[in-house]
Formats: C-alpha cells, structure tokens, sequence
C-alpha cells in the first residue's frame, strides 16, 4: 500500500496550477515521489550512521537531496 494518499497528491499538483488530475497522473507522480522519498532517506540514514548518531536530522536530508539531486543531473 502507498504512503502518500492519492489525494494529497491532487492538492500538490493543483496548488501547482493544474487544473484538473487524472488519478493515473496523480498515481504516477505518487510512485515517483516514494521513490525519490525512499532514496532521500536511505542517504540521509547512512549520512547520520557516519555521524555516529541514530538520529536522522534536516541537515541530513538536505545533504542526501542535494547529492541525489546532483547525481540526477550528472545522469548517474
């Protein structure tokens, strides 16, 4: 079962500016976002374990997205 509700993903993609969301395009990017969501806590998990801490906290979110992020553009 998905994480994010189907319609959460509606109230993004229309404060976004759409207009109007077919629950396959919503279910997509729902797929989508888990996805990087998952990656972006499995970095942040490892960042805090090098750390020493059990804790993962924002600046190691930050840290995993920017550097998945920065993979994505590199194509890696």
């Amino acid at each position: 079962m998905a994480d994010i509700s189907i319609s959460a993903i509606d109230r993004l993609m229309r404060k976004a500016g759409a207009e109007r969301v077919s629950e396959e395009g919503a279910m997509m990017l729902r797929e989508v976002l888990e996805t990087l969501a998952l990656d972006i806590s499995r970095e942040a998990i490892a960042l805090a374990k090098h750390a020493g801490r059990k804790t993962v906290n924002a600046e190691d979110i930050k840290l995993a997205s920017r550097k998945l992020l920065a993979m994505t553009k590199l194509g890696v």
